[in-house]
């Protein structure tokens, strides 16, 4: 890890400096005022964040090999399956607090720079814990097969509630909040002090939660590769275009009926990926194709379901 911080530092500065430039481009020129996202212009940058992404992908080839871009375009397509079990829920917390959509951008926006810092801080304690103890790769697969078959499991009725996340919890027990919003503020003064707006309890409520699925989706790319900067960039590309992703599929949240059970099964197969690699190690290639068909199989069914009724 240490030879890793300091031989090979340039690719770290040189991706976290494009990250910075992505946000700055978003907030300060694409999105400088609050205004409600169509899905056009989400589609948009969909495609944008998927060409980078690719773009990044031939970077990679070309500076460490087919085996390192393999496994990093295997760990994005993992990460942008698994965004869209997450996409779901913020649609839940938005309907559930009633923000107006032109503020839900701005949320999306600061969540999502929240969610970089906690991957990033994620991804180097779990690349450490498998290098200094390889049981935890067993508690790591555990968890995600366990997860895998939670969702399965999971009705489609079940009611998410916002108000049962801890993080609001303890805000709310040190914090006073206003009972309306106030624009797109997330602080507004009363008398000599400020209180918070429950625009700022949604943006708690998305931090927490996102934090939550990170313990699904940081082992889930560590038992693609255990390559920290494969593993950081892949799940930092596919966090900048979930916002987009977002309100894209916010309109469609009906549409893709059996994309739930891709996710699941490709949850349950990198977990026992994960936990039989000491005695099978299952070719990048071969853990990509299985990926893309769990998760285009899956969209590709829905649609056919959605035609046929």
């Amino acid at each position: 890890m240490e030879q890793l911080l300091t031989s090979t530092w340039l690719p770290w500065v040189g991706f976290n400096l494009f990250v910075i430039v992505l946000l700055a481009l978003d907030l300060f020129l694409f999105n400088r005022k609050n205004h409600e996202v169509k899905v056009g212009e989400a589609l948009r940058f969909v495609l944008l964040y998927m060409a980078l992404a690719i773009i990044f992908c031939l970077g990679v080839w070309e500076f460490k090999g087919i085996q390192s871009a393999t496994e990093f375009l295997t760990g994005y397509l993992v990460e942008q399956s698994l965004s869209a079990d997450n996409l779901f829920v913020f649609l839940l917390i938005f309907t559930f607090f009633e923000v107006p959509p032109k503020y839900q951008h701005k949320i999306l926006f600061w969540g999502i720079l929240g969610a970089v810092i906690m991957r990033a801080a994620f991804i180097f304690a779990g690349v450490a814990l498998l290098e200094s103890f390889h049981w935890v790769m067993y508690i790591f697969g555990a968890i995600l097969i366990i997860s895998g078959i939670k969702i399965l499991r999971r009705k489609e009725d079940e009611k998410f509630d916002p108000e049962r996340n801890f993080g609001l919890k303890v805000f709310r027990y040190f914090f006073e909040v206003s009972d309306r919003y106030n624009g797109g503020d997330f602080f507004v003064k009363k008398g000599s002090k400020w209180i918070a707006t429950p625009l700022f309890v949604v943006l708690i409520t998305v931090e927490t939660t996102d934090l939550v699925f990170a313990v699904d989706s940081i082992p889930a790319v560590l038992a693609i590769t255990r390559d920290p900067f494969i593993v950081y960039t892949s799940n930092i590309f596919a966090i900048l275009g979930l916002r987009s992703l977002y309100f894209a599929l916010a309109a469609m949240a009906r549409l893709f009926v059996y994309l739930k059970y891709g996710l699941a099964l490709i949850l349950v197969f990198v977990g026992t990926q994960m936990i039989v690699e000491p005695w099978y190690d299952l070719p990048t290639l071969a853990s990509l194709a299985v990926t893309m068909t769990l998760l285009f199989g899956s969209i590709a069914l829905s649609l056919l379901k959605k035609r046929v009724n």
